[in-house]
């Protein structure tokens, strides 16, 4: 039987995509229109899309002589304007809910227009700490993203607790220091041995002493 487990942090640092707001059905849809267009292979772009900056994703696949960014603006524009199917994962709406505004954040992939639209649309409370695709240098994989949010909630990342469902963003979550956990079934490299969860229903915070203590109701088998 798997057991409950406890974890430190200062702050908690939440994906998108995937973790507080289930878009899967839009992201496909928008991945299979690009792969239409440009008569590439729809399941080989999905396999790499999730969790990674849409224009890095459209400059893996473009052929040749295709403006990047302008198709990047394109695929972001029909998702912001097409939201049927966007919920939130179980448990996100109440458990952003239940946190201290200063002690948490936001820090995804997707650009800062369409995260607000898909946090809009789900209902989902703003955080006031966003890391957007647009405010990053180096997207995940790559640890900026993470350490760019703890240090603008006045952290070391060491003392946040990162929820993330994609290889990339495990993979930046741990670069950066912190102590990533799995939200759904991901079962990638970086995952590997950190606790999981099948969404956020049974996640449960409480104020320990300065900190924050994060309870989640099973680890990962």
């Amino acid at each position: 039987m798997e057991a409950a487990v406890e974890l430190s942090a200062e702050v908690l640092l939440f994906d998108m995509d995937g973790t507080i707001v289930d878009s899967t059905t839009s992201v496909v849809r928008a991945w299979n229109r690009f792969a239409d267009r440009h008569g590439r292979d729809a399941d080989a772009i999905l396999s790499v899309a999730h969790g990674r900056p849409t224009i890095e994703v459209v400059a893996m696949f473009a052929p040749p002589g295709l403006d990047v960014a302008e198709e990047a603006a394109r695929i972001e524009a029909e998702e912001i304007d097409r939201t049927d199917g966007i919920v939130e994962v179980p448990g996100a709406k109440a458990l952003l809910e239940s946190l201290d505004p200063a002690r948490w954040a936001v820090v995804t992939s997707a650009t800062r227009a369409l995260t607000v639209k898909r946090m809009s649309v789900t209902g989902l409370p703003h955080p006031k700490v966003l890391v957007a695709a647009d405010d990053v240098t180096d997207g995940k994989p790559h640890p900026q993203p993470y350490l760019m949010a703890a240090e603008a909630l006045g952290v070391d990342a060491a003392s946040a607790v990162v929820f993330e469902d994609a290889e990339a963003g495990l993979r930046s979550a741990l670069a950066a220091g912190t102590v990533p956990v799995v939200v759904g079934d991901h079962d990638g490299p970086a995952a590997e041995g950190l606790a999981r969860v099948p969404d956020l229903r049974g996640v449960r915070v409480v104020r320990g002493g300065p900190g924050l203590e994060v309870r989640l109701p099973f680890t990962a088998a």
